[in-house]
């Protein structure tokens, strides 16, 4: 496994938010430039992506974070034993507590804001809701559209930040193929 954080963008987001590190500690943690990490700090770069906070996930600890902000010279170092991906895992359905129950839809609404390529069953899949109400939230005809709150499901718990990936990249993936194979209508017709 890399020592490259889950969602470099969005940790160096959260650390240039939430700490005091210099940019060239952020940038070396996250694998990215230092004129990226000036960037996020001007507001230039990653708009609109929300930061991801390493401590929640168990790739940084406060300490580290703590240690490296006294000491610009020290790298910031990953937890990566906590972070494994156990290739064999087997899908599980996990019962979800009715106090989350309510925060399915919310956080329906979140992957559709923040998520734009995930497809409506996908969301369903990833939130546990049905495609139904997924569409009704993206048309804002659900019920209680104006009382949802977009929340962040890995954050709550809902499901992985593994997940979220697999879900992304299959998504990227159908992108690509749908657009190859528009290509090659247009050769054809």
């Amino acid at each position: 496994m890399s020592n490259t954080p889950l969602m470099p963008m969005a940790t160096a987001v959260w650390l240039v938010e939430n700490t005091t590190l210099t940019f060239k500690q952020i940038a070396d943690f996250c694998n990215l430039h230092e004129v990226e990490i000036q960037g996020i700090a001007d507001g230039e770069v990653a708009k609109g992506i929300v930061g991801y906070n390493p401590i929640i996930s168990g790739q940084l600890t406060r300490e580290e974070i703590e240690l490296s902000s006294k000491d610009d010279n020290r790298p910031l170092n990953i937890k990566t034993y906590d972070v494994e991906i156990n290739a064999s895992e087997k899908k599980i359905k996990r019962y979800v507590p009715l106090s989350k129950k309510q925060d399915k839809p919310d956080s329906a609404l979140w992957l559709i804001r923040h998520h734009t390529i995930l497809k409506d069953s996908q969301i369903a899949k990833l939130v546990g809701i049905t495609k139904n109400s997924v569409v009704a939230i993206r048309n804002k005809s659900y019920w209680n559209y104006n009382n949802l709150n977009p929340k962040d499901p890995v954050a709550m718990g809902l499901f992985s930040q593994k997940d979220l990936i697999e879900a992304t990249e299959k998504a990227e993936r159908r992108i690509k193929r749908e657009k190859r194979e528009k290509e090659k209508a247009k050769q054809v017709g």
